[in-house]
């Protein structure tokens, strides 16, 4: 069975920085593509990072030079880095991964941008 758990989510200050954690189970992250998706209220969820099973990696315009997608293949988990964080950031942040013909996503985890 698939399970992803993110974690690492919170309040942050404009500028600050947050490390988000996908924890993987019934997949290996290294062998997937791996996505961060996010949603803010009353927008669709949109595709924030992604990484291939070769160490390919595709961003949103919106983040590209401030976030960097990453796994720890030893703790099978995928890893969103967070910097200079912008009040447009705030959004409950998924981790999905497509297998076996379907998607899978995680329960999700809030990061709020705000002074």
């Amino acid at each position: 069975q698939v399970q992803l758990v993110e974690s690492g989510g919170g309040l942050v200050q404009p500028g600050g920085s947050l490390r988000l954690s996908c924890a993987a189970s019934g997949i290996i992250v290294s062998r997937n593509r791996m996505g961060w998706y996010r949603q803010a209220p009353g927008k669709q969820r949109e595709l924030v990072a992604a990484l291939t099973s070769s160490g390919s990696t595709d961003y949103a315009d919106s983040v590209k030079g401030r976030f960097t997608i990453s796994r720890d293949n030893v703790k099978n988990t995928v890893y969103l880095q967070m910097n200079s964080l912008k009040p447009e950031d705030t959004a409950e942040y998924y981790c999905k991964v497509a297998f076996g013909q379907r998607n899978y996503w995680g329960q999700g985890t809030q990061v709020t941008v705000s002074s």
